[in-house]
């Protein structure tokens, strides 16, 4: 599975920033989401090749859209890395029974994720 186009959700500005800014500059495609409620939608409008998820987030957090977005028909193929602050041994825990593919503990190590993406990209899918 070829990654080309990333979901990224998070609520600060700053992290959308510089995820984006470093995601664009080693040729992917980025598409953003402030909140969990747009990662569901936008997730449904451009299916993109992996979601990366923030947790603390208001309204829906990033474990009920991960949950969400793992559970339905239509999304239930797009690996979610959760990206978040949340460090504790249960957080992980609970991530990855939400669904979630892989966690990672802000401030995120950009090429420590780079290597994750293409792994992943690597990795034969489930199904496929």
């Amino acid at each position: 599975m070829s990654i080309k186009r990333v979901l990224v959700v998070d609520d600060s500005p700053t992290e959308r920033h510089v995820l984006t800014n470093f995601l664009s500059q080693n040729g992917f495609e980025v598409v953003v989401a402030e909140n969990g409620e747009q990662a569901i939608v936008r997730a449904k409008e451009v299916m993109p090749d992996l979601i990366l998820m923030d947790v603390v987030m208001p309204g829906v957090n990033g474990y009920q859209a991960t949950r969400t977005l793992t559970r339905d028909e239509a999304t239930h193929n797009i690996p979610v890395i959760m990206c978040t602050s949340k460090d504790q041994p249960t957080d992980k825990l609970w991530g990855m029974r939400q669904g979630a593919l892989d966690y990672m503990i802000k401030p995120i190590n950009l090429d420590e994720l780079l290597e994750r993406i293409r792994k992943l990209g690597e990795a034969p899918q489930a199904g496929a």
